[in-house]
């Protein structure tokens, strides 16, 4: 059974690298456009890693993190927070928010793989 990993990711461009990237290594991904969609996917699929845009429409990285992590039914997944956002502070914000890890754009495949593998396998 191949890992869910749900990307909440609101640029059209960025969901397909990592559609591509994630298909071709075996996960299924499941698409959120924004932050409240990205809650309501992580309670209905409950997937195995979620890979987290913090800039967004609607609702933003930190504080769909911060739902997420404050539900005992989904607390437990792992957050990368994946964000344009990479100046001094920004990891330590986004940790501060729930996320367990966090990766810089543009990152390159062989390091989006790394971080994907090192969660999920």
């Amino acid at each position: 059974m191949s890992k869910k990993i749900l990307v909440v990711e609101d640029t059209e461009d960025n969901r397909q690298i990592l559609r591509d990237l994630l298909g071709m290594a075996g996960y299924d991904m499941i698409e959120a456009y924004d932050g409240a969609d990205g809650v309501a996917k992580a309670a209905e699929h409950r997937p195995d890693l979620i890979l987290m845009d913090i800039q967004m429409p609607v609702m933003d990285g930190y504080e769909a993190t911060r739902r997420i992590k404050a539900d005992p039914a989904l607390k437990a997944i792992p957050v990368i927070a994946v964000t344009s956002y990479a100046l001094s502070g920004d990891e330590d914000k986004a940790r501060a928010a729930g996320c367990d890890d966090y990766i810089a754009k543009p990152y390159s495949p062989r390091q989006m793989l790394a971080k994907v593998r090192g969660i999920v396998g």
